[in-house]
């Protein structure tokens, strides 16, 4: 299994959670999102993904991109440690909460979001700060009422799923972009319970081999 990616990318930090709670082997392949004019537009790169996105991971034959299709697909192939209970209406709910921090909060702060700002829309670094931060506490105010009502350790009672996968690299990522996290105490919480498993300690973006201090 090979899994392209880059270090700072929270898609690919979800999937490398996923390997290392499943103790998947894989090799980790950088692409690097910035050098060069951005490695994930190079032809070699998009013949796997034509998106021009991280990551993309390789099984095989099987070429896959989108980093909860990757995720399900893992989930579905090696089911120990298992993201989703049986529950037909439980597995929707996290589903839900999952997508709301991938698909409503992520996209509207990724890299290439912040360069067309800069590029296309003259925005200054305040600007775009302000961007993420409006999308990110929007985005967070919503999961945290979710939590206060279904969280235990994690966002979902005490077994870890899928939506706790979504949160950590968005935390991770609000924290880098100084976002004041004090209004959002069971994000704060269930954040922190997952960061102390073993998995999330080896998926985190500072202990990747192309990461960059």
């Amino acid at each position: 299994m090979k899994l392209y990616g880059y270090w700072r990318s929270s898609a690919a930090y979800r999937v490398r959670i996923v390997l290392h709670l499943k103790s998947l082997e894989f090799d980790s392949i950088a692409v690097h999102l910035v050098k060069n004019g951005g490695e994930q537009h190079d032809d070699s790169y998009t013949q796997l993904n034509p998106t021009h996105l991280v990551p993309t991971f390789v099984d095989d034959d099987v070429v896959l991109h989108q980093s909860l299709a990757i995720i399900e697909y893992l989930d579905d192939k090696y089911p120990s440690s298992p993201l989703y209970p049986e529950d037909v209406v439980a597995k929707a709910k996290i589903k839900a909460l999952a997508l709301d921090i991938a698909c409503e909060i992520h996209p509207v702060n990724n890299l290439r979001v912040q360069q067309y700002l800069a590029k296309h829309l003259s925005a200054q670094d305040s600007d775009k700060l302000a961007w993420s931060h409006h999308w990110m506490k929007i985005g967070f105010e919503a999961v945290e009422q979710q939590l206060k009502v279904n969280s235990g350790k994690y966002c979902f009672g005490d077994n870890m799923t899928m939506a706790d996968i979504c949160l950590v690299p968005q935390v991770y990522n609000a924290y880098r972009f100084n976002l004041d996290m004090s209004e959002f105490p069971n994000i704060r919480r269930v954040a922190d319970n997952c960061n102390q498993h073993p998995a999330f300690i080896a998926a985190l973006p500072e202990n990747q081999a192309d990461a960059q201090h």
